[in-house]
């Protein structure tokens, strides 16, 4: 009897893009998150408002040894992470180096019991293109458009009764924005619920809402629940790759015991700045920033596809730093990402990364100047499609 060949590896694309090209460009608008607090501003937010903490802090940075820390997030640390949760307990809190490890292990951990895992595309893709590395099934669950990139409860249903028993849920959704109603979010849990199924709620955006409305989360409403965050998106901090995972203590300590073999332990200084981030005042400090840059430059977003005449559209996101652009033009977008990059100085992320051609995602955290100069170069380009040329416009910037 022979074994089944291996599946051959599926790249992350959308990664390897940005990784590659996002500090080789002039304007990188691939981001989904805020233009990034940096240490200096970070500390003039806790000093108007929790004075006392950030000068301690400010006194013991230098005098801080960059040993191993607490290997699941020092105790003060999950004790905040947990304040965010209804009824959480911070043994139920495990750090990790960004969301993207909290996704790792949390999959490692559901993948032993269950190979048959559902996920609400389109979505960002590590998770469903781990779950297919891994030897794993994806049942997708597609959402539309003409829906508002709602999920339909009933196609849920169905992914579980085909054998699915772990649902991924991105919300805010990535790459739309698109926040999930609370009567459908209900009627999908009540589904899982019936199967016995787990939910892993991918909740980065969280507290990027425009509106200020803080999207419900997914923990404490079904036992059967992992959350996972990080400071990356809503917070502006993606540089400290802080990030966590939060469900029972006893999944808790599984998801633990895995973290032992992929970083060990957060940085002990993002544990300790991560700590300053989350004191409630400077937290509400902090999403106010994010707020105030994501409402004005929705706006002049909108203004901006209003000046293209028809040749883009988009549905305007309730959360996060994104928008996902339809543009007119009959051409692959993954050629329009390179056009742009290599011609325009300008990195955005193709709707092919996603399965959703004839789309782009712009993120429109940037400052606002650099926002609007990227947006201008991407125009010039959507435009120079309308007499079907393939040239860059004489002057487009190289």
């Amino acid at each position: 009897m022979t074994s089944p060949l291996p599946r051959p590896f599926l790249p992350f694309e959308m990664e390897r893009w940005q990784s590659t090209w996002e500090h080789r460009v002039e304007i990188n608008l691939s981001e989904s998150g805020v233009h990034p607090l940096s240490t200096r501003e970070l500390l003039e937010i806790g000093r108007s408002t929790a004075g006392d903490e950030v000068e301690a802090l400010s006194r013991s940075l230098l005098d801080l040894r960059h040993e191993y820390g607490q290997s699941n997030g020092s105790d003060r640390l999950r004790a905040r992470i947990a304040a965010l949760y209804p009824g959480a307990d911070p043994a139920g809190v495990v750090v990790t180096q960004g969301g993207a490890e909290a996704n790792l292990v949390s999959l490692w951990r559901l993948l032993e019991q269950a190979g048959d895992w559902a996920a609400l595309l389109p979505t960002y893709m590590q998770v469903p293109g781990l779950v297919r590395n891994l030897g794993g099934t994806l049942h997708p669950v597609r959402l539309r458009e003409s829906a508002g990139w709602q999920p339909d409860p009933d196609e849920v249903e169905a992914t579980f009764r085909a054998g699915a028993r772990v649902l991924l849920v991105t919300n805010p959704n990535n790459p739309t924005g698109a926040v999930i109603e609370a009567e459908r979010m209900e009627a999908i849990v009540a589904s899982a619920a019936r199967h016995g199924s787990w939910i892993v709620a991918d909740e980065v955006y969280s507290g990027a809402e425009l509106d200020g409305d803080p999207t419900p989360t997914v923990f404490g409403q079904y036992p059967r629940v992992i959350c996972t965050h990080s400071l990356s998106k809503a917070y502006g901090l993606p540089g400290l790759r802080l990030g966590w995972a939060i469900s029972s203590p006893e999944m808790a300590a599984d998801l633990w015991a895995r973290t032992d073999y992929t970083s060990i332990a957060p940085a002990t200084l993002s544990d300790a700045l991560a700590t300053l981030a989350l004191e409630p005042s400077i937290r509400s400090g902090v999403l106010k920033r994010t707020r105030s840059i994501l409402n004005a430059n929705r706006a002049l977003f909108g203004e901006w596809v209003d000046s293209l005449e028809g040749r883009a559209r988009f549905h305007p996101p309730e959360a996060g730093a994104i928008a996902l652009v339809n543009y007119r033009a009959q051409v692959p977008s993954m050629e329009i990402a390179e056009r742009l990059r290599a011609d325009f100085g300008v990195l955005v992320v193709a709707g092919s990364h996603f399965g959703l051609e004839g789309t782009l995602r712009l993120g429109f955290g940037n400052p606002a100047e650099e926002l609007q100069e990227g947006l201008d170069r991407i125009g010039t380009l959507l435009r120079s499609y309308d007499s079907g040329t393939s040239t860059p416009p004489h002057g487009a910037p190289s």
